[in-house]
């Protein structure tokens, strides 16, 4: 499937910090090996892209109705693109190059003498490949993700606010999949995906904190490089021996890499903002009923049983990687916003997206009432 994504063809960046992650291998490592999704003919292509397009904008409007958020009313900030595997693999190597960046030269200058540009190299060649097999996996699972740091890429051409990425092979595959009415299933995803889109404009100070965050985690990270592979094999094997008994990490083995109190108040904290912002979406969601999805109630029971069916190895994957605790995120994120609007309205929870003051930690998000208190509400 082709993809409208013209601006994600610039190079994720060429600074040497970026380097030590060839994220041109792992674009082109992603594009390699994900598959290519359902056969669609050419009519059916253009004609998932032009429905895609019609429902991002239809949604907006419901978005706005449901959350109250005056962003949602005129959005122009970021735009929506349509794209296909390879294309979304592309797209998020240069939000990882973002993202990473601060931590990477930090860590750069830090071993600045020590490390050749030719073991940088190989170096970035083992992380780049490595990151796209990541990539190309996530690639058949992800319907639609909100890239607020598109912009901040260098050579990007992508508007001030982002990006919205519609990943139209994998809807086209999973509406078939449920065999439920494309239309309404399509709506369904944008009205999602499109929450995120308006969180961000309504709380325009959310971007940097989030990538400020991130560098303060990614920085614990890389600062304990020289134990990092001692670590990464120690969750690998905890990973191997609680699947054995049938038990999964609470966050997924990756992140048993974090040890210290600092690192595990970053990832707190992340934690809590990620549930804020998934939970929210999947409240809007739910807020939809027949009038605007005729078949909402069926599309989310066969969505919901569908996550039943995973095989061994995927299983296994989504551990590794903590996809069964972004799930988990959904529902924690949820049952926080419903509590709070049931006390003090949606007014009172918009709040939310005044100021990083007013962001829930932890366990706010699992002990709503701690939050209103905190708000005065």
């Amino acid at each position: 499937m082709e993809s409208t994504a013209r601006d994600s063809s610039a190079p994720a960046s060429s600074s040497p910090a970026q380097a030590m992650i060839n994220w041109d291998l792992a674009a082109s490592t992603a594009s390699r090996l994900a598959s290519a999704g359902p056969t669609l003919g050419t009519a059916e292509i253009n004609d998932a892209v032009d429905s895609l397009r019609s429902l991002a904008d239809a949604s907006v409007p419901h978005v706005h109705e449901i959350t109250g958020l005056e962003a949602a009313r005129d959005l122009r900030d970021s735009t929506v693109l349509v794209v296909d595997r390879a294309n979304w693999a592309k797209a998020n190597t240069q939000s990882f190059a973002v993202m990473l960046k601060p931590a990477m030269e930090k860590m750069l200058e830090s071993r600045r003498g020590t490390v050749s540009p030719a073991a940088a190299s190989v170096s970035g060649a083992i992380t780049g490949s490595q990151l796209g097999a990541v990539l190309a996996f996530l690639s058949s699972k992800v319907l639609g993700q909100y890239d607020p740091f598109a912009a901040l890429a260098e050579g990007s051409k992508a508007p001030a606010g982002g990006r919205l990425l519609l990943v139209a092979p994998n809807i086209v595959s999973v509406e078939r999949e449920l065999n439920v009415t494309p239309e309404d299933f399509r709506l369904w995803v944008c009205l999602h995906e499109q929450t995120h889109r308006v969180q961000f404009a309504a709380a325009p100070w959310l971007r940097h904190h989030m990538l400020s965050e991130i560098d303060n985690l990614s920085g614990h990270l890389l600062g304990n490089v020289d134990s990092l592979m001692e670590r990464a094999s120690a969750a690998a094997r905890s990973l191997k021996d609680r699947s054995a008994t049938g038990n999964t990490p609470g966050r997924g083995a990756i992140l048993d890499l974090l040890q210290n109190p600092e690192e595990k108040a970053s990832l707190s904290h992340l934690t809590a903002v990620m549930s804020l912002l998934e939970g929210h979406a999947n409240v809007v969601m739910d807020a939809v009923d027949a009038s605007i999805v005729p078949s909402v109630k069926t599309i989310r029971q066969r969505f919901t049983d569908r996550g039943k069916d995973r095989g061994v190895l995927e299983k296994f994957i989504r551990s590794l990687l903590g996809l069964d605790a972004k799930m988990r995120q959904y529902s924690d994120g949820a049952k926080f916003v419903r509590a709070v609007v049931d006390v003090a309205g949606m007014e009172g929870f918009n709040r939310v997206w005044e100021s990083a003051d007013n962001l829930p930690t932890e366990p706010e998000i699992h002990e709503p009432k701690l939050w209103v208190d905190r708000m005065g509400l």
